[in-house]
């Protein structure tokens, strides 16, 4: 797979880093001067943002490049996001140019915010591979992406996008008619409308009207949305009470949303005055930042109750770890393998700034998964009911490691003989020290009985065929310690 993005701006930058962190390819174009800067700003963010939304194996970046000329951008490309600037002439103007250079079968997806792909689609040799896909800032964070087919969109093309978005963690919604500015907008301009009428009228400034959302119902609809969060308010009978008891309000004049503010220097500057006072004491980066760590956490939390972003969040973590345990991807032989690689999380880190005592133990934990992936005992096992439980672990914490530093974690099969596997790993600071070493043993169980048996017979064989390999390995020191054991 390779992108070509045409826009450098805050949207075409973050599909770029979204892409780039999973492996794909993308050629930018931008004749903006500051281009180079605009995305590399944008790159910086994202990646210290992945360092910390998973416990996964990070896939191997792919490479971002600028490319001169928009045909240079496009030409290889089987996938080509626009993200010019809103307005239909240079849209329809790019689509000129792309079509001079790119490959018929090149799916062109749209990132308006409003624009029907119909409309889009005029003038064009092959309106079948164009489609909107409007995602929501910033794209490498924020999953959904909202998929609208022009009238000559060719159902493969909808197919193809649809099944791509969710390999690189985000969850595409078929919009089902095209419709000016599609769902998401609508919302929020409903609710813009009727802000700005608050702030106006003088009802409540901008932080407290940003208060009641993000401590009340914004946080609802970060897990649930809103006829969900309204089915739960109806009790016990659900949707249909709720639309009894509150449905005669819509008919009360409790807003103004036809009626729209004259967009005067006064509102400008009353709402621009507002919002300077509630958060011009920070600066861009850092409020970009704090909303980075913010939607981090929230999905991660999410994720613990395998619920709404949090359970899509962990299809995408199996997903990056099942790819990084391929048997495939593993060269046979007599070396240790590498079962993890990643930044310390500011979430690892003790009040000095150092990984505490406990992620080392989660280190070497993950660093088991990916050998019991490696060796096939996946999800796809252990939803057959068999896997390995961890019997006893021995740690030593040999030096110390900061947060966002590398570390690496490399494993040994010591033993992998009928039910038992035992793995000495090595966790290493990308400078080459090592910082601690953990040995564990595994017993195969049936997740049925819970008791330990035989593992299935591809597990078995490969767990022989690594051990076997692995015994050519010098003894690993520390191999066998007990806690005060002298040197």
């Amino acid at each position: 797979m390779q992108a070509a993005i045409l826009g450098a701006g805050v949207i075409g930058a973050a599909w770029a880093a979204r892409l780039r962190e999973n492996g794909i390819p993308c050629t930018v174009f931008d004749p903006a001067p500051d281009a180079a800067k605009k995305l590399a700003d944008v790159l910086d963010n994202a990646d210290r943002a992945y360092a910390k939304l998973t416990m996964a194996q990070r896939p191997q970046t792919a490479a971002v490049r600028l490319a001169a000329t928009m045909g240079d951008a496009v030409r290889d490309a089987d996938l080509i996001i626009e993200a010019v600037p809103e307005r239909i002439d240079i849209k329809l103007k790019v689509y000129a140019e792309v079509e001079a250079s790119a490959r018929p079968d090149a799916i062109i997806a749209s990132s308006t915010s409003g624009f029907l792909p119909s409309d889009l689609q005029a003038g064009m040799k092959h309106p079948e591979r164009l489609l909107v896909a409007h995602p929501f800032n910033p794209v490498y964070l924020l999953p959904v992406v909202e998929i609208v087919a022009g009238k000559a969109t060719s159902k493969e093309a909808v197919e193809r996008i649809m099944a791509f978005l969710p390999e690189i963690g985000m969850k595409p919604i078929l919009i089902r008619k095209e419709i000016d500015a599609f769902v998401a907008d609508r919302l929020l301009e409903t609710l813009w409308r009727e802000a700005l009428w608050l702030i106006k009228d003088g009802i409540c400034t901008t932080q407290e009207l940003d208060d009641i959302m993000r401590f009340g119902f914004g946080l609802r609809w970060a897990q649930m949305g809103l006829f969900e969060t309204y089915r739960t308010a109806g009790g016990d009978a659900g949707m249909r009470h709720f639309m009894a008891q509150f449905g005669p309000c819509l008919t009360w004049p409790w807003s103004r949303l036809t009626d729209v503010p004259e967009f005067t220097d006064e509102l400008v500057d009353l709402i621009a005055g507002q919002s300077d006072a509630q958060s011009g004491h920070m600066t861009i980066r850092e409020l970009i930042h704090a909303r980075d760590d913010n939607l981090i956490a929230i999905q991660q939390a999410l994720k613990a109750n395998n619920w709404g972003a949090g359970k899509l969040l962990a299809d995408y973590e199996k997903r990056l770890f099942d790819r990084a345990a391929r048997a495939d991807a593993i060269t046979p032989g007599p070396h240790l393998i590498r079962t993890t690689e990643r930044r310390v999380p500011v979430d690892w880190a003790d009040y000095n700034g150092h990984m505490n005592e406990a992620r080392y133990l989660q280190a070497f934990g993950d660093a088991t998964d990916a050998l019991m992936r490696i060796v096939g005992c996946d999800a796809d096992y252990v939803a057959g009911g068999h896997s390995f439980f961890t019997v006893e672990t021995h740690i030593r914490h040999l030096d110390e490691v900061r947060v966002n530093e590398v570390v690496t974690t490399e494993t040994q099969v010591i033993s992998g003989a009928g039910k038992k596997m035992h793995l000495f790993h090595e966790l290493r600071h990308a400078d080459g020290r090592l910082l601690a070493t953990g040995e564990h043993m595994m017993v195969h169980v049936s997740l049925v009985t819970r008791a330990a048996c035989d593992p299935l017979p591809h597990v078995a064989r490969k767990m022989m065929e690594l051990a076997a390999l692995h015994a050519a390995l010098p003894v690993p020191d520390g191999l066998g310690r007990s806690v005060g054991m002298k040197k």
